[in-house]
């Protein structure tokens, strides 16, 4: 069994047990290790378990198959009769409560499309998942990771390039965005709707003079094309 907890590799859960579907595909089911009782919000009354709730995520693959994690999770319930409510318990640790992937998993994904540039379709099919599965997860992760002031660090050269990205409605109407990138690294900071100056100054307003320490990055016009590498 400890073999099995280390192959998991989760921190304070139980395996309850291992199945193999026979279709390329294994089912681990656990339950997180509870060393003391929560207490109910309202009373302070030590809660029990009313239900348990069979929660089924993608996790990574493992020994060339394609796994899910089954995590039995907790109900719980005051005994009282304060009126509160039940809920259920939840471990980040193990899987945000809106995605359908485990926490692993999660940050996997994001770094597969954003380092590694793959789509999102082929990871979803290494993972044997919907599409929307796998986005829906590289939103959340990524966008906690876009919004980090400290990525885009000293820009010293600040290029401005906007494409056409589409074409919308029954009139085809362009629309535009515009890519700003750090021309001295080659690297693209971020893409934002238009092609006016308007959204390229507000973007710079919000992240203030630190953008490139005391001074402002030198702007250089518009670069076509893109520096090879963003």
């Amino acid at each position: 069994m400890r073999m099995c907890l280390l192959h998991v590799g989760l921190p304070a859960v139980t395996v309850l047990g291992v199945a193999d579907l026979g279709i390329g595909q294994v089912v681990v089911h656990v339950e997180t290790v509870v060393t003391a009782r929560p207490v109910c919000l309202r009373c302070g009354t030590e809660v029990r378990v009313k239900d348990r709730d069979p929660v089924e995520l993608v996790d990574l693959p493992v020994f060339g198959r394609q796994s899910r994690l089954v995590w039995s999770k907790r109900r719980w319930a005051c005994p009282a009769a304060c009126g509160a409510p039940s809920w259920t318990e939840q471990d980040p640790a193990i899987g945000a409560s809106r995605l359908v992937l485990t926490d692993r998993a999660g940050r996997w994904v994001t770094e597969q499309v954003g380092r590694h540039g793959r789509t999102v379709s082929e990871v979803a099919a290494d993972l044997g998942c919907c599409w929307h599965t796998v986005n829906d997860a590289v939103v959340a992760y990524g966008t906690v990771l876009i919004d980090d002031e400290a990525r885009i660090g000293t820009v010293t050269a600040l290029g401005l390039d906007e494409t056409l990205f589409g074409r919308i409605g029954r009139f085809r109407r362009k629309q535009w965005s515009t890519s700003i990138v750090d021309v001295g690294a080659g690297r693209l900071l971020d893409v934002i709707e238009g092609r006016d100056a308007a959204p390229a100054c507000a973007w710079l307003a919000a992240r203030g003079p630190g953008l490139a320490g005391p001074d402002r990055p030198r702007h250089v016009g518009h670069v076509r094309p893109v520096p090879e590498g963003v």
